[in-house]
C-alpha cells in the first residue's frame, strides 16, 4: 500500500517529537486517519493538518508512551509545512500563468 507524502510526513514528525517507535507513529496517524474518513494514500497536508488539530490529540492521550507529548507542537510543525506547500503552489501557478500569456 502506498501512502501519501503527507503521511509518511506526518509519522516522520510525530515519531521525532515522541517516545513513539515508528510502528507506533503510524499506526496511531492511522487511527486518527480512519476517525477522520482519510485515506493514509491521498491524504493531502490540509487535511492531514486538520486531523493533528482537532483528533491527534485525544489519539495521543490514548498511546501511553505519548502522554506528555504537545500535539500542538506537531500540529503547528504539519501546518506550517501545508502553508509553505500552498504558498509554493500558488507562486507555480501564478508564474505558470503569466508565462503562458
Amino acid at each position: 500500500m502506498s501512502q501519501s507524502r503527507a503521511f509518511d510526513h506526518a509519522c516522520e514528525t510525530l515519531e521525532r517529537k515522541t517516545k513513539l517507535s515508528r510502528l507506533e507513529a503510524r499506526g496511531t496517524v492511522r487511527l486518527a486517519l480512519k476517525a477522520a474518513g482519510l485515506d493514509a494514500g491521498r491524504v493531502t497536508a490540509r487535511q492531514m493538518g486538520v486531523v493533528f488539530e482537532r483528533i491527534m490529540p485525544g489519539e495521543l492521550g490514548r498511546a501511553a508512551s505519548a502522554r506528555r507529548t504537545r500535539s500542538a507542537a506537531i500540529s503547528s510543525a504539519l501546518l506550517q509545512r501545508c502553508r509553505a506547500t500552498g504558498r509554493a503552489r500558488r507562486r507555480r501557478a501564478c508564474s505558470g500563468a503569466s508565462a503562458a500569456t
